[in-house]
């Protein structure tokens, strides 16, 4: 969909690298530009490992050419303001203004390429009296707001599992990019997209934060539970765990009919969602008793029948074995370095186009020479030379 798409990516770590991933599952061409001396820093966020790579940077770095410069060598910046020249985007996520002194940065890559579509990822923003400060997912989910409300009632505030606040970035940077793309393809003309960690956590708060914004009241830590629906949170059966989401009244009267208590649904105090919400703390014990009766299984199992909408709390080798995850196609096997490698595949499915993976996430400086030379159209000597100079590797 993104063929003849040419995306320079200049950023490390996750949000900009996952960006630039879903540009490639797409069919844009992207190439990777690291620094010589050891590369995009996820390299050695390790263990696991995979054959000498971290399994966290084989994350979000398949289909991509890797090309080693070094941007203190003017040599090697030379090179990159060449490509910059070509390509149709530039992602990056150097401090504010990191990348002036490279001549790099957008008003430079502007000048010679007035079509480039330049997206800077940062913590803060390109302005703002934080835009200076470095930006990691573990601070921004706290200062976003999204630690508040994680966590157990009464317990400390807590971050989610993974670090979302670079992949809600990521997402948002791939949307902004994909929008500027067809704009340019209607007028011809450039874009730069400022995209920041704490701006996009705080636009993914949407219910609670617009609960907020209506009420004036601070929310609070609900742990599995649901600030606006009742019953919609994790119930301890017999021998285990589930989550249960009850979205309506009617499913909470055929809920209460499956656990043979049809005066439940029936007692004015929980005949409503918005009464139900009020009297929280007296209905959830109440399920819970019941629910204790029988075993997990039981209740999947029937409430599944009934639709009501239910599910298993999986660990990640549950996930991969279960049989519709299977058949979403949701791992992707390549082979590299002599071995196969598993990566969580696209899920971005389309009636008419097929995502598959093009490659495995590059080596370091893998693809140099075959960028130098195909992009460039540099001879093998004149490659030779910037080796020999430090430009390249």
């Amino acid at each position: 969909m993104l063929d003849g798409v040419l995306v320079l990516d200049m950023s490390r770590v996750l949000a900009g690298p996952f960006a630039t991933m879903i540009l490639s599952d797409l069919g844009a061409t992207v190439i990777k530009v690291e620094n010589p001396e050891g590369g995009d820093e996820t390299r050695g966020w390790g263990p696991p490992w995979y054959h000498g790579e971290s399994a966290y940077y084989l994350c979000a770095n398949r289909n991509k050419k890797s090309i080693a410069v070094d941007l203190s060598n003017d040599e090697g910046r030379k090179i990159v303001v060449e490509l910059a020249k070509r390509a149709d985007v530039l992602v990056e996520n150097f401090k504010v203004g990191g990348l002036k002194k490279f001549g790099l940065d957008y008003d430079s890559v502007k000048r010679v390429n007035p079509s480039i579509i330049y997206c800077s990822i940062t913590g803060y923003g390109q302005t703002g009296p934080y835009r200076e400060r470095p930006g990691y997912d573990f601070i921004i989910q706290g200062m976003s707001g999204l630690m508040s409300i994680t966590g157990e009632p009464g317990g400390m505030p807590m971050k989610v599992g993974v670090a979302i606040t670079d992949v809600i970035a990521g997402l948002y940077s791939a949307i902004a990019i994909l929008a500027a793309l067809y704009r340019r393809k209607l007028t011809g003309k450039g874009e730069y997209i400022d995209i920041s960690l704490l701006d996009t956590s705080i636009s993914a708060l949407v219910n609670v934060a617009s609960n907020y914004l209506v009420s004036g009241k601070t929310p609070k830590r609900y742990g599995n539970a649901h600030p606006n629906i009742v019953p919609y949170e994790t119930f301890k059966a017999k021998d285990g765990y589930f989550n249960l989401g009850v979205g309506n009244d009617s499913q909470f009267k055929r809920l209460c009919e499956i656990l043979g208590r049809p005066d439940i649904a029936e007692d004015e105090k929980f005949k409503t969602n918005a009464r139900r919400v009020e009297n929280r703390d007296e209905l959830v014990p109440l399920l819970n008793r019941l629910f204790s009766e029988r075993p997990v299984s039981y209740w999947l199992k029937v409430l599944a029948e009934e639709k009501i909408p239910c599910g298993p709390i999986y660990t990640l080798p549950e996930v991969f074995s279960d049989d519709h995850v299977k058949s979403r196609g949701m791992v992707w096997e390549m082979e590299h370095l002599g071995d196969i490698l598993k990566l969580v595949a696209s899920p971005l499915k389309f009636a008419d186009y097929k995502v598959k993976p093009k490659s495995p996430p590059p080596t370091l400086g893998q693809h140099t020479d075959e960028v130098l030379s195909e992009f460039l159209g540099l001879t093998s000597s004149e490659i030779a030379a910037l080796k020999e100079c430090g430009a390249v590797k």
